[in-house]
């Protein structure tokens, strides 16, 4: 009986993956856990490959010897047709994020919901959740939306910046949660929605380095309400820094980062992460990041 080390192989697949944090993550954890894994970044834009090429991806994965792969933009809807097994979750979604590679079938997973859903309960336990504001319904809003319902919103106020596309995700969303209210709005009626909701979630580009602002008034938050960002880079937004000021209860970017990372490492090695040893090793990526800067 062998008593070698198992051994991982995992990659990252999407435009502009080539600076992610990701693998770095993964790699420290596996080091921790006595692991051999090794997390590649295959980057589109350097290979110069279209999104459609993720099923010919896969398939090179697996005859490489794969264990997985994660999946982020612009492949995370073009994966779904490639794969064998959808958790029932990712196929609410429409978005996968996490592929296992078994027996030579491809597994699909979301960690982005999960991720967010974790990052929730560990940092910002207790948190009200009656009735919550989210900005951004896209992509990764999609994910916390329905990771916001599956805590247990009872209603949940969609607001963005193109009406229809909120409209289209509060009725996909009430079809799947019909225990709750979930209604689409207009960055217009932030000012009278504010003043009724327990908590705010950002889910749009705003706030990162390259578009630096804040995506509502701060002077609609008050020191009752909690406030989630999922941006990252930086870790303290405008947002972030602006609601602690108020004396908000505060969950920065970084905590659903880790979270799906945590989520991804447990799909594809079978084994539990320590998610507060993954965050500490990520604030330090992204300490170093901004020195570097």
């Amino acid at each position: 009986m062998s008593n070698r080390t198992e051994s991982y192989l995992v990659g990252l697949v999407g435009d502009g993956v080539t600076p992610s944090l990701t693998p770095y993550m993964h790699e420290r954890e596996g080091d921790v856990q006595g692991l051999r894994y090794l997390y590649r970044p295959i980057d589109l834009l350097e290979l110069r490959l279209p999104g459609e090429s993720v099923g010919q991806l896969l398939q090179n994965a697996r005859t490489l010897g794969f264990n997985g792969l994660n999946i982020t933009h612009p492949c995370k809807q073009l994966v779904l047709q490639y794969l064998d097994v959808i958790s029932p979750d990712a196929l609410k979604l429409g978005a996968v994020n996490t592929v296992v590679i078994e027996d030579g079938r491809f597994i699909g997973h979301n960690t982005d919901f999960s991720g967010f859903g974790a990052a929730l309960a560990s940092g910002l336990p207790g948190a009200k959740l009656d009735r919550v504001v989210q900005l951004g319904a896209g992509g990764a809003g999609s994910a916390v939306a329905y990771a916001l319902l599956s805590a247990g919103v009872k209603a949940l106020d969609l607001v963005d910046v193109a009406p229809e596309r909120a409209a289209e995700r509060a009725a996909e969303l009430a079809g799947f949660f019909p225990d709750s209210t979930v209604t689409a709005h207009t960055t217009a009626e932030l000012p009278q929605l504010m003043p009724l909701t327990d908590g705010l979630v950002h889910c749009t580009p705003v706030g990162m380095a390259a578009h630096p602002g804040v995506p509502l008034d701060l002077g609609l938050l008050e020191a009752r309400h909690w406030v989630a960002d999922i941006v990252y880079r930086p870790i303290d937004t405008e947002l972030v820094r602006g609601a602690r000021a108020k004396g908000c209860a505060v969950l920065d970017g970084g905590r659903m980062a880790v979270g799906q990372a945590a989520d991804a490492f447990r799909i594809f090695t079978g084994l539990e992460p320590d998610p507060e040893r993954m965050r500490s090793h990520f604030l330090e990526l992204v300490a170093a990041e901004e020195v570097a800067a």
